[in-house]
């Protein structure tokens, strides 16, 4: 029995012929399909050594890599949630949608569609009254969301004000596609997350947010579990993770390519919560995937100065994001209904993914071209560093503090 690969091919030079023409892969590429972009399709696999290699020679395939394990970016529960809910509901509006700029700004995300490929969505709390709401599970557990992280990270990104309290950052948003990728214990595969990203991409998303990652230990306990020794788990687990990088990297290459002829899409994900800076430099870890792919958009995670003289990186925050956002404190929407507060950089991404959101707005009613590319490039440029506390390194916050326009 063969292992289990992922495998990416463009669909874009893909036509039927006629018993007239010739169907021939060599034969030349109509203008229509040229016209068309990269069109990524997903399929998954047993594949026995030998067949591996008969399909990467597939001139379709652009990727193939073993599944691996992946799951969410575990947040931090804060020890004073009744407090920071409190806060919050003091102030109006979340330290966060206060940070970034979104309570100031005059966009709020209007005619653009997010999607959040997470643990799923409790529809039925009053953060998302208006909002169109389309879910598809790819994790097997069916819709909806027993674990809270996806509800949450939804709710930062274009919930609406409950309780009197604003927590979203583009509550203009009325489109939102809930791909459901990790099952209700926060577990899933590359499986699951490829074919949420497709599908979210063919869906029409204009920004995707991804608050998980890589389960590399949990590889190496299932090849160990198989009868690997560790040595060996670990080598095979290793090449696994380097093939599904040079796939996401494909992945992305072809993300941007359809923003070529389209509007394109925006992706971001979290760096991680690995490090542990508060033991030094030593113990810093650096963005895992899906945010090291290229192309995606890492975000690490700031904290509130104990001192108030500005913003500090969050003590687990992998280091080498490309921005930065509030992570720590962050008051969002509690699955079945009021609000709780978490940290992790699992908060910091749905930040900077309504941002991105409110830039789409702003470049739609601007005559510059309406593409991914213009938004990420506003959205880079309108960063922040004087918020941020003097001393600040750049490889631990990036261009800076993520801005609404």
């Amino acid at each position: 029995m063969g292992e289990r690969y992922s495998v990416l091919r463009d669909m874009s030079g893909v036509r039927t012929a006629s018993p007239l023409e010739s169907a021939r892969a060599g034969g030349p590429v109509p203008p229509q399909a040229l016209a068309a972009g990269s069109e990524p399709h997903v399929e998954v696999a047993e594949l026995s050594k030998h067949e591996l290699r008969d399909v990467s020679r597939d001139p379709e395939v652009r990727a193939v890599a073993p599944v691996m394990p992946t799951t969410l970016i575990q947040p931090i529960e804060d020890a004073a949630d009744g407090r920071a809910e409190a806060e919050a509901a003091a102030a109006a509006a979340t330290w966060g949608v206060k940070a970034v700029g979104a309570d100031v700004t005059t966009r709020t995300g209007a005619d653009t569609i997010v999607a959040v490929l997470d643990t799923g969505i409790d529809a039925t709390h009053p953060a998302f009254t208006g909002v169109t709401i389309i879910q598809e599970d790819f994790s097997g557990s069916g819709v909806g969301d027993k674990q809270g992280h996806g509800t949450h990270c939804a709710g930062t990104i274009f919930g609406r004000a409950v309780e009197g309290t604003r927590i979203g950052v583009a509550p203009g948003v009325t489109r939102a596609l809930i791909g459901k990728v990790l099952a209700d214990d926060g577990s899933g595969d590359t499986e699951a997350l490829l074919r949420g990203l497709e599908w979210a991409l063919h869906q029409g998303a204009q920004v995707i947010s991804m608050s998980l990652g890589f389960d590399f230990p949990g590889m190496v306990q299932r090849l160990t579990d198989m009868g690997r020794q560790p040595r060996f788990a670990t080598s095979l687990a290793l090449e696994a993770y380097r093939a599904n990088l040079r796939l996401f990297d494909a992945l992305m290459r072809m993300v941007a390519a359809r923003s070529a002829v389209g509007p394109g899409t925006v992706v971001v994900a979290a760096a991680g919560n690995e490090s542990e800076r508060q033991n030094g430099p030593d113990f810093e870890i650096a963005v895992s995937l899906p945010a090291a792919a290229e192309g995606v958009i890492a975000v690490g995670a700031l904290a509130q100065s104990p001192t108030g003289n500005g913003l500090v990186v969050a003590p687990f925050s992998n280091t080498f994001p490309q921005i930065s956002a509030p992570g720590v404190g962050v008051v969002s929407a509690r699955n079945g209904g009021g609000l709780r507060s978490l940290s992790g950089t699992s908060m910091a991404t749905p930040h900077v993914a309504g941002v991105a959101a409110l830039w789409w707005e702003d470049v739609m009613k601007s005559p510059l071209p309406a593409s991914a590319s213009t938004v990420v490039a506003r959205l880079l440029a309108g960063a922040a560093v004087s918020p941020l506390a003097s001393g600040v390194d750049v490889a631990d916050r990036g261009v800076g503090l993520v801005r609404a326009p």
